[in-house]
């Protein structure tokens, strides 16, 4: 797999991502670590080098996975991992209140202190067991502090040579003038999808004039544009997605009618729905990386196949069509 460069940092990035969050269990109805650890070992037979995780993404969970996965080949990776989402105390910006993997009650604080941070950054390096972090992100912007005592954080472990690159993620154009007014800012990861583009009318002429890497998560829209995602889908306990506005019955009715318009073409091709979707993604501008979960090999497998997915000026046009007639009810 072609690897590019993310941003002015020339990090080496693959173009497609493993997006670990599913692997941490935690809002996705739980997981498999033997599952786990094979689907990032089995991402260097298909090329994929970069894994994105965090802190919250399990509590834990999902980093001390990686690091077990990773040991003993972690040059051959790019660890990106975040910072700025904490469960203990209070201090910061409330989020949200949910169980973790073992049913305890957690309040989850958007906080993205000095100090903060930097302890963070050592927590995160010794679940992954390593002494660097090759792109470290913020998660989301904390409103109590200001954007650039988090940036002064990053300036620090940068110069200490904790991490390789500085990150933000949910940023608003707004917030990335002010962050990158203190540190040069290689990427911004934000959600985009062939049903969620607001980053079109801002975040992407923002990076594209300004050499910032766009890292796209959930390009498949959380598993909706895999096409197998049904009225009577069988969600696990402890899964959100139910619970999010692409997955309300209307909507999921709307966006199935979408994909029955493109699957000709990715039959016509021999490859899957979500293999297309994410062919789409990449060919996108300001388009860097597309962060895709995976939580078995055969996913790996089948997300690393998008890369070989060709479609045409016309192709792209026809898919442009059909998203312009896709209405949906979001809140």
């Amino acid at each position: 797999m072609k690897k590019r460069a993310l941003g002015k940092s020339g990090l080496p990035v693959s173009r497609i991502a493993l997006g670990a969050w599913a692997i941490g269990g935690w809002m996705w109805g739980g997981s498999d670590k033997k599952d786990s650890l094979r689907a990032i070992e089995s991402c260097l037979d298909y090329g994929i080098t970069s894994i994105d995780t965090a802190p919250v993404y399990g509590f834990g969970h999902s980093e001390k996975v990686l690091g077990e996965a990773i040991k003993g080949k972690r040059d051959r990776y790019e660890i990106l991992t975040k910072c700025g989402m904490r469960w203990e105390g209070n201090k910061g910006e409330y989020f949200f209140t949910t169980n973790d993997n073992s049913g305890i009650q957690r309040d989850v604080y958007k906080y993205s202190g000095k100090e903060s941070i930097i302890a963070e950054c050592e927590e995160s390096l010794l679940r992954l067991g390593t002494d660097y972090i090759d792109l470290y992100q913020i998660h989301w912007p904390d409103h109590t502090t200001p954007i650039k005592e988090a940036m002064e954080a990053f300036s620090i472990l940068l110069q200490q040579g904790k991490i390789k690159a500085a990150g933000v993620s949910n940023y608003s154009v707004e917030q990335m003038d002010k962050a990158s007014g203190v540190v040069e800012l290689s990427s911004n990861q934000v959600p985009y999808s062939m049903v969620r583009r607001e980053i079109e009318e801002d975040v992407v002429p923002w990076c594209l004039e300004n050499d910032c890497g766009i890292l796209a998560y959930s390009p498949l829209q959380r598993g909706l544009l895999t096409g197998k995602i049904t009225p009577d889908y069988p969600f696990a306990p402890g899964d959100s997605r139910p619970e999010t506005s692409h997955f309300k019955i209307n909507n999921l009715i709307r966006t199935n009618k979408f994909l029955e318009k493109i699957n000709p073409m990715a039959q016509e091709k021999g490859v899957t729905l979500s293999q297309l979707v994410i062919a789409w993604t990449l060919l996108q501008p300001g388009i860097t990386v597309a962060l895709v979960g995976a939580r078995t090999e055969e996913q790996v497998k089948q997300n690393a196949g998008a890369l070989d997915v060709k479609l045409s000026a016309d192709e792209m046009e026809l898919i442009s069509k059909e998203l312009d007639k896709l209405e949906l009810e979001l809140e």
